[in-house]
């Protein structure tokens, strides 16, 4: 697969996940499109190891470049923070909304995780062309 397509998959989950965030009051809808997105990002991942054996070049993490290291690192963190917004979300939906504060500040974290996942793709991209 094209890494423009694969760039370009990656911006649209990007900002679904932002309109997703911005949708967060309007919860049927805000679960809609997280859900969406963070699915989304999975398959790409899957689509990224069927087409580039990602799993076997990160485990090479010693002789690979730095900025490979850092953008695997920061998408592996951000697919674990899903896990926590997914259990912090469903625990919110069942009415435990003493965890809504910690869903929201998990779902930042989540979302700027995912940002510097998109941003260091490009450097990651180039980085292991030029390496």
């Amino acid at each position: 697969m094209p890494t423009w397509l694969m760039q370009t998959q990656s911006f649209f989950i990007l900002v679904l996940m932002i309109f997703g965030i911005t949708q967060a009051k309007k919860r049927s809808l805000h679960v809609k499109i997280m859900s969406t997105a963070m699915i989304w990002d999975i398959i790409l991942i899957l689509q990224i190891e069927l087409s580039r054996s990602a799993i076997l070049k990160a485990s090479k993490a010693m002789s690979n470049p730095m900025l490979l290291n850092i953008h695997v690192s920061i998408a592996v963190t951000t697919v674990v923070f899903y896990v926590f917004m997914v259990l912090t979300g469903r625990k919110v939906l069942a009415g435990q909304n003493q965890l809504l504060k910690r869903h929201r500040k998990l779902g930042y974290t989540t979302a700027v995780l995912r940002a510097l996942t998109f941003a260091t793709s490009f450097l990651a991209v180039s980085g292991a062309q030029n390496g």
